[in-house]
């Protein structure tokens, strides 16, 4: 692994994933005439559709993972090798909430919204904790799973399902809460709810790896 390359590949990925996240949302909202329905429906899709294009395009680079969680599980699993793997789990974490905040900035600008804002929308229920555990433990589960070159269909067809299956509408990502914290739009959670979600999050994810080594490696 080139880790120059791979650091911007997640940098660069998430600040696109979140872009695309926040975007839709904000451009839903505002065309759907508050038909919560058709606003989500929108942000799916756009959602889906970036998933796969910067997996397949990134994913040669840096393993496309976007996501603490996902980066996690595969340093513990030695993808990273195992005489550098914290270091590299804490660059590339790093690296994905930078992109986080970038890609939240970038679509708040774009949407004519002030750049530096923080999100007013209460995510705080022990149903939307359970559905955030559900969805990182499906998320994880299906990373794990995917045969070859098959990962960028996969996660992004799951990903898709989960925005309407979990209650919260399935971050599955602490990245994406950080930088969701930071756009009062569709698509934002209050920095008050962001720590119960990115806990369940994690739980969520060892569950999954958990499971996907109870079935046996691929």
């Amino acid at each position: 692994m080139n880790v120059r390359r791979a650091l911007l590949s997640e940098f660069v990925g998430t600040a696109m994933l979140l872009c695309a996240v926040i975007g839709s949302g904000i451009m839903a909202e505002r065309l759907s005439a508050g038909n919560a329905g058709v606003a989500l429906l929108a942000n799916t899709l756009a959602t889906v559709f970036a998933l796969y294009v910067l997996i397949e395009l990134l994913g040669p680079a840096s393993g496309a993972h976007f996501n603490p969680v996902v980066s996690t599980v595969m340093a513990f699993k030695g993808r990273f090798g195992a005489d550098r793997r914290f270091w590299l789990l804490v660059l590339f974490v790093a690296a994905q909430l930078a992109g986080a905040l970038l890609g939240a900035w970038l679509a708040n600008a774009m949407f004519d919204l002030p750049v530096w804002q923080t999100s007013n929308k209460l995510r705080a229920s022990p149903g939307q904790w359970l559905a955030e555990a559900v969805a990182a433990a499906g998320l994880i589960f299906v990373v794990l799973r995917a045969p070859a070159g098959k990962a960028s269909t996969l996660v992004a067809a799951y990903i898709g399902a989960a925005y309407w299956f979990t209650a919260s509408t399935s971050f599955a990502n602490p990245a994406a809460v950080i930088g969701r914290m930071c756009s009062d739009s569709f698509a934002g959670i209050a920095p008050s709810s962001a720590l119960a979600f990115i806990t369940a999050q994690f739980v969520g994810g060892s569950a999954g790896a958990w499971l996907s080594n109870a079935l046996g490696e691929r």
